[in-house]
């Protein structure tokens, strides 16, 4: 039976975006040291505050398993002379592992006999190895920024006051600059900042809950959700829902109190999404809405204390939200002044970068770029697309977005209906800055879908052809999220048009502004398309690498075919048979040499089991090309899976290497052809199979 080893790094407010990616990364830390040093542990459980970092492991074994190791040295042919004396090799070699030239052993191996020396390790205690590993952990857990504090040479995402650190509640000795660990926490900042005395986890979650700190984070976000409702209801309201908003307020406190606000009913006449966006983005308030979902001038706030009047606090809420409001509403009003084709003329002064051009000529850009697509997959819509193109970044030099750069898209929306622009374009102004994050949604309309693709692959190719590209740790052109934005897109709604078309189209229109060949840009866009659209189908969709990288081997100039087939793929993989007939393709594949393949000349099939194949391989041949052209990949599938018993005949049978050179280069023009089947909807040879 293992013990409880616990950790709780204590420190001055973390930023809230901050909390969970550290805490993810702490237990995975953990799992690879435990595994790599041989204890055992149980399933490790992670938590945060703004002011403290928790990992808990249950079960941890207290020593490392004893751990056996072979070293092989030199052959004994080598080791030894004729006369059966250590040769130099021999002895560097027990030198070298600190043994004695008696002491080595002979082993067997496959390739012979060989020096080698046998080592047991003892495991150590567990209690060793965690005082010496925990400070440099502490060192690696990550954050978007860290800081220094005093004259130390340490970093934490903010300064750290309290480590406790615990094995079967004995405590573990180490320090991390001039913090050093004990079994002592802090209660509440300012409602219960006293020492608190740690002897397991479960004693201390309770105790932290009676000095007013909600531990776990799971059951804080709940209390929280449970509260704002309550205090929502009693003006007859409900939250609107916002589940981001709700982990990060989760985040920012430790002893949540609901506190209901009231703002005046006159900002109400704003579009809601201003209200909701100030509340939101700059105060970390819920929004308050009625049975019907129409904004209530009423706001609820999660404080860090139980406030001595909940009207005063109540009242300062209102006072900062109001300013806001009177600032947005002053905006609207200048804003609609002016119309938003005036507006647009305005972007000839606004540089979108020094080596692309104004924002201008970027709506030129993409403009040209719209129009080709909408005249392949919306002709009646070109119209409602062209103007809604003109008119989607004028919102961007209006006072409201200048001020709220979260409701670019939103005004531009508002305004374009507010001076009689058709609801198609408005709705095509807000789409086309769709989807915002991964997993958001995407355009509905037409207009909005391909708006919304040529401004992303505009920026994309030209970012590319320019040498902007994303590194590992930055992309601040968002490259990463707009490509897979326009995958989404194209896939979501089902668009047939080839990648490799756009992105010339995208190129001719760069002309001038490009640094880069033009070759390069549009085989390093694609690759960068190819890379996105494997995360999207790993990462997000559930599909294994090899599956997905044997699928967008065909191509994937076809958005939504690659997906399809992808699909397919991995449904065919699932048969009981599948690892069999990809072993049967494989050896198809491996056994041919391009430069050895000619046209087949069925008059040199000799052999029963040849003829068979080829005549198989030619009714497939046409079944594969029908599904195909349907875009029924699972029925192409299947078609091809009846090729394996002839297959299977043939290399049973048929010698593929015969002596006599036509015959033997026409076998190989068969297999060739029975490869070539199978490759139109995957690479077989890329998937991982069991035999």
């Amino acid at each position: 039976m293992g013990q409880e080893f616990y950790l709780e790094i204590g420190s001055e407010e973390i930023p809230a975006g901050y909390i969970i990616p550290a805490t993810h990364a702490m237990a995975g830390q953990m799992l690879r040291f435990l595994e790599d040093q041989r204890i055992g542990h149980g399933e490790p459980y992670t938590t945060g505050t703004p002011r403290r970092l928790v990992l808990l492991v249950p079960d941890m074994a207290t020593q490392q398993e004893a751990c056996v190791t072979e070293i092989i040295g030199p052959s004994r042919q080598v080791a030894f002379d004729a006369e059966g004396q250590p040769t130099k090799a021999a002895t560097g070699f027990a030198k070298g592992q600190g043994v004695a030239v008696e002491d080595l052993q002979i082993k067997e191996t496959p390739k012979g006999e060989y020096l080698c020396v046998i080592r047991e390790e003892q495991g150590l205690p567990s209690k060793d190895l965690l005082e010496k590993m925990l400070p440099d952990f502490i060192a690696h857990v990550p954050f978007p920024k860290s800081m220094r504090w005093g004259s130390l040479p340490v970093t934490f995402a903010r300064p750290i006051h309290t480590i406790v650190a615990l094995l079967g509640g004995e405590v573990l000795k180490l320090s991390y600059g001039d913090v050093k660990s004990g079994n002592l926490s802090v209660g509440h900042r300012f409602m219960s900042p006293q020492r608190l005395l740690v002897k397991d986890f479960q004693s201390h979650r309770d105790n932290l809950r009676k000095h007013f700190v909600i531990v776990d984070f799971d059951e804080r976000k709940q209390y929280i959700r449970e509260t704002i409702q309550a205090v929502a209801q009693q003006v007859h309201g409900n939250i609107l829902h916002d589940e981001e908003l709700l982990d990060e307020v989760t985040n920012l406190v430790e002893h949540p109190r609901a506190i209901l606000g009231q703002f005046e009913g006159k900002y109400l006449l704003l579009p809601p999404e201003v209200p909701i966006t100030v509340m939101r983005e700059h105060q970390r308030y819920f929004a308050v809405v009625d049975k019907d979902g129409r904004l209530m001038p009423y706001f609820v706030t999660a404080a860090n204390t139980i406030p001595r009047t909940r009207q005063v606090v109540s009242a300062g809420n209102a006072r900062v939200i109001r300013a806001r409001l009177e600032d947005a509403r002053f905006y609207y009003e200048e804003d609609r002044k002016a119309p938003l084709a005036k507006r647009t003329e305005t972007l000839k002064d606004v540089v979108f970068h020094s080596k692309l051009g104004t924002s201008w000529e970027k709506m030129e850009r993409f403009t040209a770029l719209a129009r080709w697509l909408g005249e392949r997959l919306a002709p009646q819509q070109v119209e409602d697309l062209l103007r809604a193109a003109f008119l989607c970044k004028a919102d961007l030099v209006t006072g409201m977005v200048g001020e709220f750069p979260e409701l670019q898209g939103i005004m531009g929306r508002d305004y374009a209906r507010k001076q009689g622009e058709p609801e198609a374009v408005a709705e095509a102004i807000f789409e086309h800055y769709l989807p915002k994050r991964a997993g958001g949604p995407v355009p509905e309309t037409m207009p909005g879908a391909l708006l919304s693709i040529a401004d992303k692959l505009d920026t994309i190719v030209g970012c590319f052809g320019v040498g902007l590209l994303p590194t590992g740790t930055a992309d601040p052109f968002a490259l990463r999220r707009q490509t897979l934005g326009i995958i989404r897109i194209v896939c979501e709604k089902s668009l047939r048009v080839s990648l490799g078309d756009m992105i010339d189209q995208a190129l001719q229109l760069l002309t001038g502004k490009m640094t880069e060949p033009r070759d390069t840009v549009k085989l390093g866009v694609l690759e960068f398309f190819r890379n996105r659209l494997h995360y999207q189908l790993v990462n997000q969709d559930g599909f294994s690498g090899d599956v997905v990288e044997a699928a967008l081997d065909v191509g994937i100039d076809d958005l939504v075919e690659a997906v399809k087939r992808t699909k397919a793929v991995a449904h065919f993989q699932a048969r009981p048979d599948f690892d069999s007939l990809a072993a049967a393709v494989k050896r198809v594949a491996n056994i041919i040499k391009e430069e050895e393949t000619v046209a087949l000349d069925s008059g040199l099939l000799k052999t029963e089991a040849e003829r068979n194949l080829y005549e198989r391989l030619q009714q497939t041949e046409h079944e594969v090309t029908g599904h195909i052209q349907k875009s029924d990949y699972d029925g192409a599938l299947s078609a091809m899976a009846s090729l394996k018993p002839a297959i299977d005949t043939f290399f049973d049978s048929v010698l593929v290497m015969d002596p006599d050179e036509k015959v033997r280069r026409n076998r190989l023009a068969l297999l060739t052809r029975t490869r070539d089947v199978f490759a139109r909807v995957a690479d077989f040879r890329k998937i991982q199979t069991n035999s």
